[in-house]
């Protein structure tokens, strides 16, 4: 004979806005989830080797958060209030062991990652105040500011080893070959510098482009470079030939205000527009929209070592994430179809959505 079924037991209703509290996995989404700050965010980094973010803000705090695509497990781990005025500049050493912040305070603070502990300080750095700072390699690093001085610094000695100031205007970014001997200064007066880190001296300025260069990175297995400009133009340089840009197109952008390889021929732009476009260099194409902070423009890209996720910061307070790991994939040959004009801009992931104007169309070579 069967059995009679027993009353199930009464449980009572859970509170509003709670969850079951066991047996429920935590939701795990493609990208992490924005992180929001209190004050506009100038600049952040990615650690090379874990999931931390490193962030500065116009109030001059620095923070260290860690990210996950779990949801609800990004987690603030510290913050520093030590510069006096805006933090323009976060960068991690090669081994993920320190952080170096710049300001508009003229000083460089070199932290601890793991607890934010201030480990060096220079206070009066340079005579202007600083915009950009790269790491070298683990003893040495540059920093360039408003006036157009750059200055490299070996940690051993406690001292610049080089001092330059060849261009007149802002240093906007810096960037060094593989073997740390050649540093890149991008300058707001159109003009990309060219320095010998090894023998601790200049070497050449480039011709002057129209607009200010904002960004310099290194694309072709180091035999391409490629600068961002403010006009919207991307500016491109043989190795060995940077007297005069090799080729440059125009992208229908308001400004190319950061650039970010994600691999050897693929770049992500970031723009005042507060689009994030993908990029080929040499088919020059762009590719599509990668993702957006709509109407607020884009301060700084930084991308994540295993290069499946860029995380973008702008003017509306907060640090986004973007899934860029489809973009190693795509190929792009020489031909180009036409398009029709104001069709949209193609979206690349799941969280972009298309633009309304076609920026193919405004694309020349």
């Amino acid at each position: 004979r069967p059995r009679p079924r027993q009353p199930r037991p009464h449980r009572p209703a859970l509170p509003q806005g709670c969850s079951e509290p066991a047996g429920r996995e935590p939701r795990l989404r493609d990208t992490p989830e924005d992180i929001c700050f209190e004050a506009t965010v100038n600049a952040i980094a990615l650690h090379p080797d874990r999931p931390l973010l490193a962030a500065g803000d116009v109030d001059g705090d620095v923070y260290l958060y860690s990210y996950s695509c779990t949801e609800g497990e990004n987690r603030q781990l510290w913050s520093s209030g030590h510069h006096l005025k805006s933090c323009r500049d976060v960068a991690l050493s090669q081994d993920g062991q320190k952080l170096f912040t710049v300001s508009k305070d003229k000083s460089i603070h070199i932290l601890t990652v793991e607890e934010g502990r201030l480990e060096t300080r220079f206070p009066k750095a340079h005579g202007s105040a600083l915009n950009c700072v790269l790491p070298i390699d683990n003893n040495l690093f540059a920093t360039g500011d408003d006036g157009g001085a750059l200055k490299v610094w070996d940690l051993r000695k406690g001292d610049a080893i080089l001092e330059a100031h060849q261009q007149e205007e802002y240093i906007s970014a810096m960037a060094v070959d593989g073997n740390g001997k050649i540093l890149l200064t991008a300058s707001g007066d159109g003009t990309l510098g060219v320095f010998n880190v090894k023998r601790r001296r200049f070497e050449l300025l480039s011709e002057p482009q129209n607009g200010d260069l904002t960004s310099v990175v290194l694309l072709k297995r180091g035999r391409k470079v490629a600068c961002g400009s403010s006009e919207g133009t991307i500016y491109l340089f043989n190795w060995d030939g940077f007297g005069a840009a090799s080729d440059r197109f125009a992208l229908r952008a308001e400004s190319v205000d950061c650039v970010v390889p994600i691999t050897d021929s693929i770049v992500c732009v970031g723009s005042l527009d507060g689009v994030i476009r993908a990029v080929n260099i040499l088919p020059n194409r762009v590719l599509g929209c990668v993702g957006q902070h709509p109407g607020e423009p884009i301060e700084q890209l930084a991308l994540a070592p295993a290069r499946q996720l860029l995380a973008s910061c702008a003017h509306d307070q907060k640090v986004k994430f973007w899934d860029v790991g489809g973009l190693a994939g795509l190929v792009v040959d020489d031909y180009r179809r036409k398009k029709k004009r104001g069709g949209p801009l193609r979206a690349l992931s799941g969280k972009a959505t298309a633009s309304g104007e076609d920026f193919f169309a405004g694309l020349r070579d």
